[in-house]
């Protein structure tokens, strides 16, 4: 048996239960609703006074607010917890079992707390993809049968303000009536919808239009100085010495926030590059980076703490200035977050934690800037998260999903990261079987193929050196002209192997059998990913061989193909808004081949 998340004890015994045509369940006086319409993921059911086969207790002697204990016996089922939320976590492992289970559910007890209080998802829908409402409600459900308590939605310019309607023109924002309706939909399942705005970096899509190029810190953009980072052509930071940049923060705020029920709110303020180098140059000459950094997030946390809210905020600018850390407001919400096997959580939580102050551990799934993911980075990734931020006493456990440089990965390279990070958000340190959690709880494959090839195809990065940081050498194939891609000094015998190992899978995709209800479309973007990925080689050898002009015919008929699939499978999950600003990305691959159709 495989369940998502692994509980903390599982005792099998001796015998098993016949699976009830219908259940019959008693259920505690003054139930919460959440949980009553919950039952319906059982299949039919009815409840009863006497004679039941189900019985949900609430029981204060459970240790955690979301813990529960599982018995199936010759007497039926129970499930006890301290809250209404245990009884869904419970619920849900039930679910789990009989869908594994055919006729019989096997004896067990299973007792079961999680590791980290908030276990949480955050989804980038800023670069460049906004998902539709049908795929933020299928993602919502199944994150919430693997325990998940808080989402999140990257925002940068993809909600519909109302008071700043040019900055999402071409988006195809969410609107305010559908983040409240989300934000019932989450409720409903006992998770948290968190309001996450960038309010310092990032700010690219509003700092280029006129009305707000004067609170950019560079409005022409400039060099950063960094090599991660090179030149800016266009602004991206808001000046923090500028008035009208908290300003605009505050009408930001004063639209979003009435949207939802929490009162949490993560403000970004990463990657402010550009800061010192243009309008707070003086200011940071007099009073340091980090101090002038500092100083707008304590503004920053004005407004939320004002609002009655906790500010959440990542952590990688102050880090750098550790001095600093003992001036943080004690009730903020430090997000450590790092997205490389080796990144250093142990020393960042220390860091923090000697500070007192609450923070989160924040790995990723691995999946963007990639097409079909880095496994192996993605698994050790999230489990130098879990370990270092249960040794540290973290808040909370949030798993993050990007979209760098349009978003190319479909929605299906994610789901390893996804479950993944449920469940060692769960249970930080449980030895786990990744290919059989694909297989039966996440794609629930008839034919047990599903899984390998998906955790196979993500790791076909490890084919083809060099292994680059937050990258793979395949996808920076696609998106650089010959010239860098030169400069990978790529090994044709590991090209020649990668497209050995993709053809294989290709060739496994007709064996699976997923039963999911997103199941053939699946397939579909597997198809398409494997596809682009095979096409990565082929341009790698052609650079290789000094890019013969019949070689780049042919490879340019193959990705004008790809790219209409990929409108495709944009569609089928996706908004229309942003897809054209992802397609400009394929601009350098399809103009080293001949005319520019994606400019």
């Amino acid at each position: 048996m495989h369940l998502l998340p692994k509980p903390k004890s599982l005792q099998l015994a001796e015998g098993s239960y016949a699976l009830p045509k219908i259940w019959q369940i008693s259920l505690p006086n003054e139930l919460d609703q959440r949980v009553s319409a919950s039952l319906a993921q059982l299949g039919e059911h009815e409840v009863v006074a006497q004679n039941a086969n189900l019985t949900l207790t609430l029981d204060s002697t459970i240790a955690h607010a979301d813990g529960y204990r599982l018995q199936i016996a010759a007497a039926g089922v129970q499930i006890a917890a301290q809250t209404a939320a245990g009884l869904f976590y419970g619920l849900q492992t039930l679910r789990q079992i009989q869908q594994q289970s055919a006729a019989q559910l096997p004896y067990l007890v299973i007792d079961d707390t999680p590791d980290f209080a908030v276990r949480g998802f955050m989804l980038d829908i800023s670069r460049d993809k906004v998902p539709t409402m049908a795929t933020l409600y299928a993602l919502i459900d199944e994150l919430a049968s693997w325990k998940i308590n808080q989402i999140q939605l990257y925002i940068e310019h993809t909600f519909a303000y109302q008071n700043h309607p040019t900055v999402w023109a071409d988006a195809s924002p969410l609107t305010a009536e559908e983040v409240r309706t989300l934000d019932d939909f989450c409720l409903e399942r006992f998770i948290e919808l968190v309001p996450n705005q960038n309010c310092f970096g990032h700010m690219r899509r509003w700092l280029t239009k006129p009305e707000y190029r004067d609170l950019a810190e560079c409005p022409d953009g400039c060099d950063t100085g960094d090599p991660d980072w090179g030149y800016f052509d266009e602004p991206f930071t808001l000046a923090p010495e500028h008035p009208g940049s908290i300003a605009l923060v505050r009408s930001m705020l004063d639209e979003l926030l009435p949207n939802f029920r929490t009162r949490t709110l993560n403000v970004g303020c990463d990657e402010t590059v550009e800061l010192g180098l243009g309008a707070s140059a003086a200011a940071v000459a007099e009073r340091g980076k980090g101090r002038v950094y500092l100083e707008f997030l304590q503004k920053l946390y004005h407004e939320a703490h004002s609002r009655g809210y906790i500010m959440q905020f990542w952590s990688d600018i102050i880090l750098h200035y550790p001095e600093l850390v003992g001036e943080l407001p004690q009730d903020a919400e430090v997000l450590i977050w790092g997205y490389e096997a080796d990144h250093p959580f142990e020393a960042q939580s220390a860091t923090i934690a000697k500070a007192g102050l609450p923070f989160y551990v924040c790995p990723g799934t691995s999946s963007w800037n990639t097409v079909a993911g880095r496994t192996t980075n993605a698994l050790e990734n999230i489990a130098n998260a879990a370990k270092h931020g249960l040794h540290y006493g973290a808040k909370g456990f949030l798993m993050t999903d990007w979209g760098d440089n349009g978003h190319w990965q479909p929605l299906v390279t994610s789901y390893l990261g996804l479950a993944i990070g449920a469940a060692r958000a769960w249970n930080a340190l449980a030895e786990l079987d990744v290919v059989a959690l694909l297989d039966t709880v996440v794609f629930a494959d008839s034919n047990k193929v599903l899984g390998n090839l998906v955790y196979q195809l993500g790791d076909v990065y490890r084919a083809v050196p060099p292994l680059l940081h937050n990258t793979s050498s395949l996808f920076r194939i696609l998106q650089a002209n010959p010239e860098a891609i030169a400069n990978l000094k790529l090994d044709r015998e590991g090209l020649h192997n990668a497209d050995e190992i993709l053809l294989q899978l290709r060739n496994e995709l007709p064996n699976t059998k997923p039963q999911r209800a997103d199941g053939e479309l699946c397939l579909v973007e597997l198809a398409w990913a494997i596809d682009l990925l095979r096409h990565a080689v082929q341009r790698g050898l052609w650079v290789l061989d000094q890019q013969p002009s019949e070689q780049a015919s042919n490879l340019q008929t193959e990705i004008d193909g790809l790219i209409e699939r990929f409108q495709e499978v944009w569609l089928s999950r996706n908004r229309p808004g942003g897809l054209q600003d992802s397609l400009k990305h394929f601009a350098t691959l399809r103009s080293s081949y001949g005319e520019v159709q994606y400019a």
